[in-house]
């Protein structure tokens, strides 16, 4: 498995994101959340489609909320053979943080597994 983050991975469209708002569904594991929507984009064939974000209303300063997205790519990085190997239709994913709170790097990297094998029972 590579273990990658490429260019074409990454959700840029604004039709997706508006539609992942819109119509998407969402599942929680504290303090993250993933908003999921079936890709239908012909422009965009990949396999996974994922976007990440930080609240500016629990973190003011840019270099926190910077930091925060750093470790949510590297999550994902880390971990997206679980999301991956269970799909069988194209997907977009847009990734949060959503506390005030500044958990250790360890402890959002077991709470994105867990929320990836949450997924996964969801879809099945």
């Amino acid at each position: 498995m590579q273990f990658s983050y490429p260019n074409n991975e990454k959700l840029k469209s604004h039709k997706t994101i508006d539609l992942l708002f819109s119509e998407g569904k969402s599942i929680s594991k504290y303090p993250l959340r993933l908003v999921y929507v079936e890709n239908t984009d012909e422009n965009n064939l990949e396999k996974v489609l994922m976007g990440v974000s930080v609240s500016k209303k629990y973190f003011k300063r840019a270099v926190d909320r910077n930091y925060f997205k750093r470790v949510l790519r590297e999550c994902y990085r880390l971990n997206q053979n679980l999301l991956k190997d269970n799909l069988k239709t194209p997907y977009a994913f847009m990734f949060f943080y959503q506390t005030k709170e500044k958990l250790p790097y360890q402890e959002i990297e077991e709470k994105t597994r867990q929320l990836f094998q949450k997924f996964n029972e969801t879809i099945k």
